[in-house]
């Protein structure tokens, strides 16, 4: 079964095309070093809920939208050996710097994921 690395983050609803940049050269990036899979999905139908929600997790502004984003690898040790390898990539120094974001990535939501049902 496949592991999957899952991201919710908020991004400034003026930012969304830099954001989209940003994800598609960072997602090339992945899938050149062995990502099987990478999405980016900006929120469409994410309505604040009552006691938990997408906007709630990531604290939502008003003007910002959320988005949803996932990574697919073969197992969890595949993960990690792509991963090193992203993260010592030159080409993704600029982006890897906070302050050159176009979202705040002090209010991102991550983690791993084993995949308990694949169809």
């Amino acid at each position: 079964m496949s592991y999957v690395d899952g991201f919710v983050l908020p991004v400034p609803k003026n930012n969304v095309q830099a954001y989209r940049r940003i994800a598609q050269k960072a997602g090339k990036i992945w899938k050149e070093h062995g990502a099987l899979e990478y999405f980016e999905c900006v929120g469409d139908d994410v309505k604040p809920g009552k006691l938990t929600s997408f906007p709630q997790s990531v604290k939502l502004k008003p003007d910002e939208t959320v988005v949803f984003s996932w990574i697919v690898f073969k197992s969890r040790a595949h993960r990690d050996r792509v991963n090193k390898k992203v993260m010592e990539d030159p080409r993704l120094a600029d982006m890897m710097n906070s302050k050159s974001m176009p979202f705040d990535s002090k209010r991102m939501v991550y983690g791993g994921f084993k995949t308990l049902v694949e169809l």
